[in-house]
């Protein structure tokens, strides 16, 4: 049984490119960046995490919620294959529960913290938007899109983005913990405008202000889809 199954909905992808430098200390071990045409990505993203099953119950209370993560990209190699995931810097969440059994039982980064988001659909666009609060400033990044989903191409940037299907957690300096999630190959929403408006050193820290700093390199709306979390293999 997997452990998680739920809905990951309407994701609001912005992409930074940075010097992988910056990542070297937050790289699980037996992992290494995994770079799309030799440039080192890092993306916020806000999306609704919905239909929420732990273990195949749903936890009243916690069935729907928004999620924004600040996450890089990494490889490993096994068996004769390149496996490719994400690391998070950072997930951000309105529950306090889920907090606590990511952080327990996968060594995760949550942070539990007000959050809101908004849906919108006019007669020719779509617009999302996702707000946290930490301490006395709601961050926020919003996107309007049209309303016609098209593929992401293979070999796309987008593709990049989106097709990496293990997340890497750093236990400690010699041991990283494994999972896999599962999804089928996303649609897309072209992009008409999108805002982002966070104080990146107060929520990532001191390493992430120079963001603040940067324009992104691209953004997208990837419509999402259901998915599965598995269980998790420790790696030393």
């Amino acid at each position: 049984m997997s452990f998680l199954k739920a809905a990951w909905h309407d994701l609001v992808i912005i992409n930074y490119e940075i010097d992988s430098n910056i990542l070297d200390k937050y790289t699980p071990k037996g992992t290494e960046l995994d770079l799309w045409n030799d440039k080192c990505y890092i993306s916020l993203i806000g999306f609704m995490f919905e239909n929420v099953k732990i273990l195949g119950i749903k936890i009243p209370f916690h069935v729907n919620f928004e999620e924004v993560n600040l996450r890089f990209y990494v490889k490993r190699y096994e068996d004769g294959i390149w496996k490719r995931g994400v690391v998070f810097v950072k997930e951000i969440v309105p529950k306090h529960a889920i907090t606590i059994v990511a952080n327990t039982l996968y060594n995760e980064h949550y942070q539990t913290l007000k959050m809101r988001h908004s849906r919108t659909e006019e007669a020719s666009s779509k617009s999302f938007q996702y707000d946290w609060k930490k301490e006395d400033k709601w961050n926020s990044i919003a996107m309007t899109t049209n309303k016609n989903a098209i593929p992401i191409e293979v070999g796309s940037e987008a593709e990049f983005i989106t097709e990496h299907y293990f997340g890497y957690t750093k236990f400690n300096e010699k041991t990283t913990i494994e999972y896999e999630v599962t999804h089928p190959r996303w649609q897309q929403l072209e992009v008409l405008d999108y805002k982002v408006d966070v104080d990146f050193e107060k929520v990532y820290g001191k390493d992430f202000r120079f963001l603040e700093d940067i324009k992104p390199t691209s953004a997208f709306l990837a419509l999402g889809s259901n998915i599965t979390i598995e269980g998790k293999k420790t790696i030393q």
